[in-house]
């Protein structure tokens, strides 16, 4: 294919932050263009936003059912060839279905879907569509991530042990969804975010993490939820214990109330051999132990990163010592994304590589661990199958 892939979003209107970071991490290398959307639940806002960014009067839309409308009655050559869907969680399920149903890719934020039969119900939908969706866990997007995991799945670490992973924040400390606060409202809100707030926010992101690196799923968590901001009606903190398969054990913990912590996402894996650590906040270095050895500092950008995962190297754009961070994730699901879309186009199989993003199945893992969580937390931190 010798053209851009036509993007259309859903959300990303004025004030929004998520939906701004899709938009530019997409286009960051070149081959996505936006050319439609519905970029706010008001139509005055989402033709201001479509002004802003240049897209055609006529295909900044009132709404997705309008915009499927007409976008399916475009010629081959106008329309989306895939749509972005960026709004809050309860909103998820019915649009991803729509234009799925309608013959579009999607990309969507997570949690993927409200619940776990709506996550079920989207499996099915995308494997009879035979269309490519993706999940936006931007976290697993960074190189040094996918070396973590390269190096835990070529035997480096040896058997693994434990895992630890942690995502504090502390920007919920204060009731400020009670002061208009939008992106707190919605979060705080079990009718548009679901049965779970911290857990389902960031500790969905923590939980992927740690499957995703280690390449063990969880079986059964015992997990300790708690509201600590007086009338919130969801959790702002909680605390897990993990059973992986093949006997691996973890502690997972994520808050919004822990004053101090901007966005703490870490990961540390044990294994017989060695261990490993990284940091979201530090997260073009990967930190390596080994036994009777000095700590080993594996740096994004060398050629020995891009040696020992091609994946990592596949995602890197800068050379050494050039910080990439936060969009450069986003953009590397993106890039990856983007050519499965283009390989499903041309009725080609796409390189395992290039399938190196999160997708349906992520989604429904997703929302069993945040069905568990809040299921055991109920029952007192009773152990529960995940």
């Amino acid at each position: 294919m010798h053209r851009k892939l036509r993007m259309g979003m859903i959300g990303g209107g004025p004030g929004a932050f998520i939906g701004d970071v899709h938009r530019k991490a997409a286009r960051l290398d070149g081959g996505i263009e936006l050319v439609a959307g519905v970029f706010s639940s008001n139509p005055r806002k989402s033709r201001q936003t479509g002004r802003e960014q240049a897209i055609d009067p006529k295909r900044a839309y009132p709404d997705y059912e309008t915009m499927i409308e007409r976008e399916v009655g475009l010629p081959d050559d106008e329309c989306i060839d895939f749509v972005a869907i960026t709004v809050p969680n309860d909103r998820h399920f019915p649009m991803a279905k729509a234009f799925l149903q309608a013959g579009f890719h999607v990309m969507c934020e997570k949690p993927m879907t409200l619940d776990v039969r709506e996550a079920r119900a989207l499996e099915r939908i995308v494997g009879r569509s035979r269309r490519v969706f993706g999940l936006m866990h931007n976290y697993t997007g960074y190189p040094m991530v996918k070396l973590a995991r390269d190096m835990v799945k070529q035997g480096d670490l040896g058997r693994i042990l434990k895992i630890v992973v942690q995502y504090p924040q502390g920007w919920l400390i204060r009731p400020i969804e009670r002061d208009g606060q939008t992106q707190a409202a919605w979060r705080t809100d079990p009718k548009q975010s679901g049965a779970a707030g911290c857990m389902g926010d960031i500790g969905t992101h923590a939980c992927h993490l740690a499957e995703y690196v280690s390449g063990l799923k969880v079986q059964q968590l015992c997990a300790d939820l708690t509201t600590f901001v007086k009338g919130r009606r969801l959790d702002d903190d909680g605390n897990c214990l993990l059973r992986f398969n093949r006997g691996a054990k973890g502690v997972l913990h994520a808050s919004q109330i822990s004053i101090g912590e901007e966005n703490n996402l870490a990961i540390w894996v044990y294994g017989e051999d060695a261990s490993l650590e990284w940091h979201q906040e530090h997260p073009n270095y990967l930190y390596v132990n080994r036994i009777d050895a000095p700590q080993e500092v594996w740096k994004r950008g060398n050629d020995y990163v891009a040696a020992k995962s091609p994946a990592a190297g596949r995602g890197t754009r800068l050379p050494f010592g050039h910080p990439e961070a936060f969009f450069e994730a986003f953009a590397n699901h993106y890039c990856n994304f983007a050519d499965a879309v283009r390989a499903r186009i041309e009725r080609r199989k796409a390189d395992p590589v290039v399938l190196d993003f999160p997708g349906v199945q992520d989604g429904v893992r997703g929302m069993r661990f945040i069905e568990a969580v809040v299921k055991s937390s109920a029952k007192g931190a009773k152990w529960v199958r995940m």
